[in-house]
């Protein structure tokens, strides 16, 4: 008499069956840790900048100088702009309330979107915006700021903004929330099943 056992069944991670166009198409964990973990801190990076720029954390804004204290998120910055066709532009921008909202809710909405999976296409429409334009804050092409000093640009073209533009949309692209994320979850809504655009 022959003895069937049940097969054995795995307790640890299991990730679900990749969806159509997902960047899974043979499940690699490998693969889904990777992309998931450059989510997760690609989403990091804009809600870090949100925190720290909000409530004045002691990094990139000193204590004291948060948004809820007064500050203005993107005026330092815009009033630091030194070169490119652009320049008096950002500066009258400087400190505008509408400037620091927009940019406050862009770095929450996207920081939170790519953390979560969720939403990543038109995050990375509004984060490709907003690094472009801090790329053109910067002006890498610039060899020398409007003073004439040297401008340290390292390459007149391919700078962080860029890469994290390329990566959003990269992210985007492949459905990256699908993997370790709440893209599948968002993806059912009935909202976004009626404007795909959303996903």
């Amino acid at each position: 008499m022959t003895v069937h056992h049940p097969p054995h069944r795995s307790r640890g991670l299991r990730l679900p069956a990749p969806a159509t166009g997902s960047v899974l198409p043979d499940g690699g964990l490998a693969r889904a840790c990777a992309v998931a973990a450059l989510r997760v801190v690609t989403g990091f990076v804009f809600l870090w900048a949100f925190l720290d720029k909000t409530f004045g954390l002691g990094y990139a804004t000193p204590a004291g100088k948060g948004w809820v204290d007064g500050g203005s998120p993107a005026g330092g910055f815009l009033a630091g702009v030194a070169a490119g066709p652009m320049r008096s532009t950002f500066h009258a921008w400087a400190g505008a309330a509408w400037v620091d909202w927009l940019f406050m809710l862009g770095l929450l909405g996207i920081g939170v979107a790519f953390a979560a999976g969720i939403a990543l296409r038109p995050a990375a429409v509004a984060g490709t915006l907003m690094t472009g334009l801090m790329w053109v804050a910067e002006w890498p092409p610039a060899r020398h700021l409007a003073d004439g000093s040297p401008s340290m640009s390292t390459n007149p073209f391919a700078d962080y903004h860029l890469v994290y533009a390329l990566v959003l949309i990269a992210l985007a692209a492949v459905s990256a929330g699908d993997v370790l994320g709440l893209g599948r979850i968002w993806a059912m809504l009935p909202v976004v099943r009626r404007t795909p655009w959303l996903r």
